[in-house]
């Protein structure tokens, strides 16, 4: 198989220990840059070549999970394994629990507790000792060992008291193992239900996803509604959409006009009027009026389904601060095992305490130690914050850029396009000949920039297309092409024309062969909220910078009038990654950018923003997505969920670090029993889940 990147769903992973030995195995079998998301149950990899991928998913089969290629567009059955083992585990449990208060002689007999206990230590068994022993495998043994450990040391310990007191006894701690096991599957359940919580913003994409189109067909002459499965519709087919549905996939409107909010996918809550031919977006909503649509572009191709692949591989990467929890992670099972033996060895051969005491003790500092605290302190708060920053239409793709994004101090930001919104209006073209009008209008329809555009909108009422070959674009110039006679012509900023004039002025030239043939001034308005949206970010300490291509009078104007204070202009693509280098040097630096002359910048910079309507090279090159193009809102508010979600962070693994240190000593001295340990170690998960869920009313 050659090197391909490879998308896995796993099944059966109850905790991040359970990814991290998933990753632990991947990484043996020889995958690079593996991804493995519990709360996604997936795992990417970038399969290397000559390895066989059924092997590797027998490998993690072998572990104890299900892995297998997840079907394309079928939705998840939802399990309750979990809930069914929780409610057996419970009613078995409580008459076990009961015995230490009720005098009822029958719950006080060993072999009655023996067959209350025995199924729920098989459960346990199955379901954690199966994890435990994967884990030991790959050689990283996760918290599964010591609750594993835990519960089997109380079970042997009561078999073998069984032995020398059959009949009546309070020694055996049946109800020990048991309740514990009831405990962690509760404290596991909670933690499903919170996790699953933490994902909803991505569920809630994937619902768009699985809809029926009305698609229009004809037969014999007459026109038919037949309603489609999403998964059936090919590029070409002529869709209908009703006020309150959907638009299932993306696509050209054909017929009728209407009204459509596309919030789900931008962030801008208010509707926009669309009329024939303009673009639709699959999964915005009709709110009014009716329409036709041909479908573009279908499946995996749509613009939410790269929006789902965006966030899901920013939820399974991990930002460097997660490095020490891992670290943590990584050697805390060998020390607890370590610190389990030394508390039974001082309680039972130096303090001379009873040997079910000092085994309690032991078994407490086993089950209470739980580096899935700290497992779960960064994935959680990371998969809120992207999925919530995904509803308000801004991706980020990944959890190390959201911790970049926190140490931003300058940000540097081009003009056209990105503060302006490149709906250029035209003041003059002179002269204005039909000869003139005609070039322009012909050369214009293959740039893709605004002013191209602008200008291209300007003239098609009132010129005609010609034959143009040999067209090219080059980068921070313009374009070139030659027509039918051979004459050649340029189209672009002073810099084609400069050894033909010394007015450097104008918004664009045409030269026509090594002849300056016309000059074009335009308008530009500035993007909605581009001034408060500076404000605000320099209020934050981040200093503003504008780095543009454009002539210096242009950009001195438009930056008197947003206040900004240091400005590079006329600066070609490679001066442009000259200024982002050097003011990287001197702190970290973001750059926000539209075209393909910013997408080295964009590279260069320690983190990338991008326009919705940007150039697909400048989105490619970005690190950060702003889908809502017609607005610099959003701005700001990348930086401020970058902030709150790295201090949610930071709370977790301080709540996690602090746990162990306080409950290990308290388990190993007895003052946590055994059942009391369960119910912290799962109180501890819950806190750090449900700290991350603050997220979500914090990004507003």
């Amino acid at each position: 198989m050659e090197t391909d990147d490879i998308v896995l769903k796993v099944n059966g992973m109850h905790c991040n220990s359970c990814a991290a030995t998933v990753t632990s195995t991947l990484k043996q079998q020889g995958m690079e840059h593996v991804n493995v998301s519990y709360t996604a149950c997936e795992a990417s990899f970038k399969n290397t070549p000559h390895k066989d991928l059924a092997a590797v998913i027998k490998s993690i089969n072998n572990l104890g999970y299900a892995a297998s290629l997840p079907m394309p567009d079928k939705e998840e059955k939802v399990s309750y394994g979990l809930e069914i083992r929780v409610a057996v585990s419970a009613v078995l449990t409580l008459p076990l629990f009961l015995h230490m208060f009720l005098p009822v002689m029958f719950l006080h007999n060993a072999l009655v507790q023996l067959c209350l206990c025995f199924p729920v230590f098989i459960m346990g068994l199955l379901y954690f000792g199966k994890s435990a022993w994967g884990s030991i495998k790959v050689k990283t043994p996760n918290m599964d060992v010591l609750i594993t450990m835990g519960f089997c040391a109380s079970f042997v310990y009561s078999l073998i008291v069984m032995r020398h007191y059959p009949v009546m006894v309070h020694m055996p701690f049946f109800e020990t193992c048991s309740t514990i096991i009831t405990l962690v599957f509760v404290g596991n359940l909670i933690e499903k239900r919170s996790v699953r919580q933490t994902t909803s913003a991505l569920t809630e994409l994937l619902k768009i996803q699985r809809q029926k189109a009305s698609k229009v067909v004809n037969h014999e002459g007459h026109e038919h509604i037949v309603e489609t499965d999403h998964r059936d519709l090919q590029p070409g087919d002529i869709l209908q959409v009703i006020k309150g549905e959907s638009i299932p996939v993306d696509g050209i409107l054909t017929e009728g006009d209407a009204s459509v909010n596309e919030s789900m996918v931008t962030g801008e809550s208010v509707p926009v009027v669309k009329k024939v031919g303009d673009m639709l977006t699959g999964g915005t909503i009709v709110v009014k009026g009716h329409l036709r649509m041909r479908a573009e572009k279908v499946g995996k191709d749509t613009v939410v389904a790269g929006i789902i692949d965006m966030v899901k591989k920013a939820q399974g990467s991990a930002p460097k601060i997660q490095r020490i929890g891992d670290k943590v992670s990584a050697i805390f099972v060998p020390v607890v095992l370590g610190i389990a033996a030394v508390t039974f060895a001082i309680c039972y051969l130096a303090l001379k305490m009873p040997i079910e005491n000092s085994i309690l003790n032991s078994i407490g500092v086993l089950v209470v130690a739980c580096p899935c605290a700290m497992g779960l302190a960064t994935p959680t708060a990371v998969a809120v914050a992207l999925g919530r920053a995904a509803q308000k239409g801004i991706l980020i793709k990944g959890a190390d850029t959201m911790e970049a994004l926190a140490a931003i101090k300058t940000i540097a930001l081009d003009k056209t396009g990105t503060l302006t919104t490149g709906a250029f209006s035209v003041k003059h073209i002179t002269p204005m000949t039909d000869e003139v009008k005609n070039i322009l209008y012909s050369m214009e329809q293959y740039s893709t920039h605004p002013i191209a555009k602008s200008i291209a909108a300007s003239l098609k009422d009132t010129a005609h297309k010609i034959t143009l070959s040999n067209i090219s674009e080059e980068e921070g110039l313009g374009l070139k092409a030659t027509d039918a006679d051979g004459h050649t012509y340029k189209l672009g900023s002073y810099k084609v024309a400069e050894k033909l004039t010394t007015e450097n002025n104008h918004s664009a030239y045409l030269v026509k062969d090594n002849l300056l043939l016309a000059t074009i001034d335009l308008e530009d308005e500035i993007r909605k909220n581009a001034e408060p949206a500076l404000r605000e970010l320099e209020q934050d300490g981040i200093h503003i910078v504008m780095i543009s291509g454009d002539k210096q009078e242009k950009c001195i104007e438009l930056a008197n009038k947003l206040g900004i204070k240091e400005v590079h202009a006329e600066q070609l693509p490679y001066q442009k990654l000259d200024r982002i280098s050097a003011l990287a040097k001197t702190s970290p630096t973001a750059m926000v950018g539209d075209g393909i002359n910013d997408a080295p910048a964009l590279a260069m910079a320690n983190v990338g923003i991008s326009l919705g309507a940007a150039t697909k090279i400048a989105m490619q090159s970005a690190q950060v997505l702003l889908l809502s193009d017609n607005d610099l809102a959003q701005l700001p508010k990348v930086f401020t969920i970058s902030k709150k979600t790295l201090r949610v962070i930071k709370q977790n693994l301080f709540w996690a670090f602090v746990y162990n240190i306080v409950a290990i000593p308290l388990a190993a001295t007895g003052i946590l029993s055994p059942m009391a340990s369960a119910f912290s170690m799962a109180f501890s998960d819950v806190v750090v889940i449900g700290n991350s869920l603050r997220l979500k009313r914090m990004i507003k």
